[in-house]
């Protein structure tokens, strides 16, 4: 099926994080008829009277003569809520003018259907290619990609390099690919007191003026100036709390988030260690959540790879950055090279999400490019 066929197939499909069932039997569909031998698994059931939902993750491989190169397509089928306000259904797939709209449509069921779209035409002959799909990007992002790396490892599936279809395009297809991205660590603070009465302060204990000083002393800190391909690490509080609702009561206990993005000069173990000794000075504590460490695929042969697709078919050479958030490639860069690549993302997570139906065209003739290039195939 075309590109526009195949996102219509997956928009369709309600998948709100975590997703499961239908989309990936559409996903299924699309692969199965082209040779790939697709193995669907799930990750995550909790434990009785436990939230925590089971994700569906999609391991598809098509196998190439002995030796030769082999090439990744990866992404996730998962959605974010769609909200209020859609001038369509937004898991009806609807085209208006030029464009298709629909929960998902950039971010990022079109870019998956423009990969399925491409290797249709990439010969199985030419080199090993496969679809590492996951439901779970969109939330705690902890039962997908890094299943699907546990799933790889169990099964020798083992990338030479690996193109992350994320909507990286900022104000026209291909004016940006992703080639790193930050790191993220949140940090939950707290400090504990004694509540009492405001008339009676020695007989309490006021947790708020340590918090305050905590979070004095971390917004001011400056971690870095930034480096050559990464922007200046950045601290953020997040929220600041002491649950009292009463005038004339001292809380027994304040409590806050600060959320902090850093470069490559850090890790997430180093920043933890450096706010907890901050917060354990002014008599608080500490724990972090690390979600995903910096990381660099320096600019090279692969991201001249992508760059020469991208220039062949829309005449614009991408910029390499690292800005923005977080994607799974945090976690795929342990496999092999990663790179991020895909449509604009002007609409990404926002009421009537569209996608240019010619960008659907356009980048499943880049992807296709990319991927026979990437196992040395010329076609």
């Amino acid at each position: 099926m075309s590109a526009l066929e195949n996102a219509k197939a997956l928009i369709a499909c309600e998948s709100v994080t975590p997703a499961r069932g239908p989309v990936f039997d559409a996903m299924e569909a699309m692969l199965s008829p082209l040779g790939f031998a697709v193995h669907r698994f799930t990750r995550g059931e909790g434990a009785e009277g436990s939230e925590e939902e089971p994700v569906e993750n999609l391991l598809a491989v098509r196998e190439g003569p002995a030796g030769s190169k082999h090439f990744a397509f990866a992404g996730h089928l998962d959605v974010v809520p769609p909200g209020e306000g859609w001038s369509t259904d937004a898991f009806g797939p609807e085209v208006k003018g030029e464009l298709l709209y629909g929960r998902g449509a950039v971010d990022m069921k079109g870019s998956i259907a423009c990969m399925a779209a491409a290797v249709a035409d990439v010969p199985q002959d030419a080199g090993t290619l496969s679809f590492l799909i996951t439901g779970d990007e969109e939330g705690p992002a902890l039962h997908g990609t890094r299943a699907l790396i546990d799933a790889m490892r169990q099964r020798g599936v083992q990338p030479d390099l690996c193109l992350v279809g994320e909507p990286t395009s900022v104000n026209r297809l291909g004016d940006m690919m992703k080639i790193g991205r930050r790191g993220s660590v949140n940090i939950w603070l707290e400090v504990d007191g004694t509540q009492g009465h405001v008339a009676y302060p020695h007989l309490a204990d006021n947790p708020m003026p340590k918090m305050v000083a905590i979070l004095a002393e971390l917004d001011a800190l400056v971690l870095d100036e930034g480096t050559d391909w990464f922007q200046a690490s950045n601290l953020e509080i997040t929220e600041f709390d002491v649950a009292n609702r009463a005038h004339n009561v001292i809380p027994g206990k304040a409590t806050a988030r600060i959320s902090i993005r850093f470069n490559d000069l850090h890790t997430g173990t180093s920043l933890a260690e450096r706010v907890t000794a901050i917060a354990e000075k002014h008599g608080g504590t500490a724990r972090p959540v690390i979600s995903g460490e910096s990381f660099l695929t320096p600019p090279g042969a692969f991201s001249d790879m992508v760059a020469a697709a991208v220039e062949a078919e829309t005449g614009v050479t991408p910029e390499a950055s690292t800005s923005g958030g977080t994607s799974d490639a945090r976690f795929l860069k342990d496999v092999c090279p990663v790179i991020e690549f895909g449509l604009v993302n002007a609409t990404m997570h926002k009421t009537d999400e569209a996608v240019a139906v010619a960008d659907l065209d356009t980048l499943t003739r880049i992807y296709r490019r990319i991927a026979l290039a990437a196992i040395g195939h010329e076609g």
